[in-house]
Formats: structure tokens, C-alpha cells, sequence
């Protein structure tokens, strides 16, 4: 059944990342920096602080087996934002020497997710 809520989940989160990034590349197909996939990553980051602020009021741990954080905090949050996808978007602007594009986009992907994380988490926990 673990497996199930997993899949199920993780089948949602991945298909809602496509749509939405699809919706933004379509809206922006030029943009300075790789914009929907930072956008993705900060709203899954909002959206898991959402989750866990919510619902445990702490950030979990040894919730393996919890079908909540199966669903959402695991599946639905972990296929939908993705670290892959950010790495291959970073080293293209490495390889293209897009020194300005790629620290700003590393930056705010990584500084802008924790603090949309913390942020969401910090409100609804409190």
C-alpha cells in the first residue's frame, strides 16, 4: 500500500511540474534565466512548508510510513519539484559561460526555496 500512496503521489506531483512548467515556458519562451523551473522549485518549497507546518507542525522525521507524507511531503512534493532538472539548467549556463545568469539562478534557487520553505513552515507552525 506504501508503494501505492508513493506512486500515486509522485505521479501527480510530476505531472502538475510538467503542466505548470509547460505553462510558463509557453508564457515566457525567452526569459534571462530558466524561469519555470525556478518557479516550480520555489512554489513546491512554499508548498512542502505549507504541508509540514499544517499538518505535524514540525519538520518530520521517521514519517516513512505516515500515508500523508507518503502522498504529499514524499510523492506529490518530491516529483514535483526537482533537483535534477535544476542541475542540468546550472551546468548549461556553466558550459555556456553565463556567469551572471547562473550564479543568480543557483541563488535564488537555492537561497529562494529554503526561504519559501522556512517561511510557510515558520507561519503555519506557530
Amino acid at each position: 500500500m506504501n508503494y501505492f500512496l508513493l506512486a500515486m503521489g509522485g505521479a501527480i506531483g510530476a505531472i502538475a511540474r510538467y503542466l505548470i512548467g509547460l505553462a510558463l515556458v509557453k508564457k515566457s519562451p525567452i526569459s534571462f534565466i530558466p524561469i519555470a523551473m525556478l518557479s516550480v522549485n520555489l512554489l513546491g518549497s512554499l508548498g512542502l512548508g505549507v504541508f509540514y507546518g499544517q499538518f505535524y507542525g514540525e519538520i518530520p522525521r521517521g514519517t516513512y510510513t505516515d500515508p500523508f507524507f507518503l502522498v504529499f511531503g514524499l510523492g506529490f512534493f518530491g516529483a514535483f519539484t526537482t533537483f535534477s532538472s535544476f542541475s542540468v539548467e546550472a551546468a548549461m549556463l556553466y558550459q555556456q559561460k553565463q556567469w551572471k545568469k547562473l550564479y543568480l539562478y543557483v541563488g535564488l534557487s537555492i537561497f529562494g526555496s529554503i526561504t519559501c520553505f522556512l517561511c510557510s513552515f515558520l507561519i503555519l507552525s506557530s
